[in-house]
């Protein structure tokens, strides 16, 4: 890991995927999915006070009549003044308008957090490179499956697309 770059609140928004009920229950590695939600309130808490935004992404599955149990983010978690985006894919930018509402709001650089590190949140980041966004990878703040798999994205893939940080790393100028 990097020393992270001192962010603009201005310009950066903390994008948190898939904090569900029934996500963050899941057997996860390597931490439990109440550390990342731990980790995840903490930096949302620090971007909230900053006045940067916070982005809350869940999924929602395509063609069913009713989604399961635990589908809401976990209760708390979002305040006034976040954005809530729905995905029906892995990934939070197809079909959802996040690009256009980050853009309205000037961002240019994501900090990412949440489960699955390999999945959700790399699906994303990958698409949010490919329109130009500068990328921070909050370790601490994701899980996946399996540590291999978290590990992988972590160590090889994140690397290439931006900044892997500790969540005690995160650092955001004053406004």
């Amino acid at each position: 890991m990097t020393a992270a770059p001192v962010l603009d609140p201005q310009r950066t928004a903390l994008v948190l995927v898939d904090l569900m009920e029934r996500i963050v229950a899941l057997p996860l590695e390597p931490r439990k999915g109440t550390e990342v939600l731990s980790a995840a309130e903490e930096l949302a808490h620090a971007f909230r006070t900053a006045g940067a935004p916070v982005v809350l992404v869940r999924v929602e599955r395509p063609s069913v009549a009713e989604q399961p149990p635990g589908s809401s983010l976990v209760p708390g978690l979002r305040r006034s003044g976040d954005l809530e985006v729905v995905k029906g894919t892995i990934g939070a930018f197809q079909g959802t308008g996040l690009d256009e509402r980050l853009r309205e709001r000037g961002v240019t650089t994501l900090v990412f957090g949440g489960i699955a590190t390999n999945l959700g949140v790399e699906s994303t980041a990958r698409a949010a490179a490919d329109l130009g966004y500068e990328l921070v990878f909050v370790e601490d703040a994701m899980a996946a499956f399996t540590a291999a798999e978290h590990e992988a994205s972590v160590r090889l893939d994140f690397p290439r697309l931006g900044t892997v940080v500790t969540a005690a790393g995160v650092r955001l100028s004053p406004a």
